[in-house]
This record gives C-alpha cells, sequence and structure tokens, in this order.
C-alpha cells in the first residue's frame, strides 16, 4: 500500500510538473509575441518597412521563441518520464517486499512448524 501511495504522488508530481511546464511555455511565447509587437510598432513609427535587416530580426525572434518552446517541452518531458521511472520504481520495490515479506512469514511457519514437530516426538 505504501508503495503504491509513493506512485500515486509520483505520478500526480508528473502532472503538476507538466502543468508547470505548459505554463512556463505560454508565458513565454506571450512575452515573445508582445516584444515581437512592440519591435514591429517601433520599426513602423520610425517609417521603416518590413524588409531587409529588420525582417530577419523579425524572423529571428519568432525561430528563438519556438527553440525556447521547444527547449521547455523537452525539459517538460524529461521530467515527466524521470516521474513515470519513480512510480514504476515505487511500485516494483513495493512489490518485492512484498514478496520477501511472505517468503519470510511462511520460513516462519516452517520453522515453527518443524520446532513443534520436534518437541511432539
Amino acid at each position: 500500500a505504501t508503495a503504491e501511495f509513493n506512485a500515486r504522488v509520483a505520478e500526480n508530481e508528473a502532472i503538476i510538473l507538466r502543468r508547470r511546464k505548459i505554463d512556463e511555455e505560454r508565458n513565454m511565447c506571450s512575452q515573445s509575441a508582445r516584444l515581437i509587437a512592440t519591435a514591429q510598432v517601433q520599426t513602423a513609427k520610425a517609417g521603416i518597412q518590413m524588409s531587409g535587416s529588420a525582417l530577419q530580426a523579425m524572423r529571428d525572434s519568432y525561430f528563438n521563441t519556438e527553440m525556447d518552446a521547444l527547449k521547455i517541452q523537452y525539459a517538460g518531458d524529461i521530467e515527466e518520464t524521470a516521474k513515470a521511472s519513480e512510480a514504476a520504481l515505487a511500485r516494483a520495490t513495493g512489490a518485492a517486499k512484498a514478496s520477501a515479506y511472505k517468503l519470510a512469514s511462511y520460513q516462519s511457519l516452517l520453522a515453527g512448524g518443524t520446532q513443534a514437530a520436534t518437541i511432539g516426538a
């Protein structure tokens, strides 16, 4: 029961970590969109057309935003995988301990039966 509880805690932590990464990605994209929009307004205000280096700078901003979003998603995948592994390990450890306890109880019963048979003889 303890192992299952620990596994469920790890699974719930994975869900929380995933949600945190989704929020982090959403916030980063929103901030980037605001920054790009501000740059567009400033460029237009200055009378510069969106071509050449100004357009290249905007492309770079979009590209960097996408790369940052992918890095956040990748980090989230790694954290989620680690928590899934933690949950699986907790379950496996619990199953191994349960088997060990059963084996110990069988050994105790056999030892008790042997002792009872020896005393009765």
